[in-house]
């Protein structure tokens, strides 16, 4: 597939994935078990977070010098782990709100500068 048109399917893709964990997390924070209840909200996101993990393995292996030489993807990855761990404790109807909020924040954060580490092509965002 054509790197050009792969970029697209990804940056479509993380714009979704970051506005359904924007929507999942305010459902949540109001009405936890209405998550629980909608096939579509505990469905969609695995889809959409399947295809972006897809294409973004996909531009890996078409990008110039390879994974080694690409440390802001690195980083990426390693914001990814944390931006899932914070996004569960957010998005869980188990833990305590108090947990809950600053994980959500914490998400977000991390969601940002995944964001502006792709842009900026450097590890954390921040421009050369």
């Amino acid at each position: 597939m054509d790197y050009a048109l792969l970029k697209s399917v990804h940056m479509t893709c993380a714009g979704l994935s970051g506005a359904g964990f924007l929507l999942r997390s305010m459902v949540a924070l109001r009405d936890p078990d209405r998550l629980r209840r909608s096939r579509l909200a505990r469905s969609l996101p695995h889809l959409v977070d399947t295809v972006l993990l897809v294409s973004a393995l996909a531009m890996v292996f078409q990008w110039p010098g390879g994974f080694a030489q690409a440390g802001w993807l690195h980083t990426k990855i390693a914001l990814l782990v944390a931006y899932i761990g914070l996004g569960a404790v957010a998005l869980s109807p188990r833990r305590p709100r108090r947990l809950r909020i600053p994980a959500f924040a914490l998400a977000c954060a991390c969601f940002g500068l995944i964001v502006a580490s792709a842009i900026t092509k450097t590890p954390l965002g921040m421009g050369s």
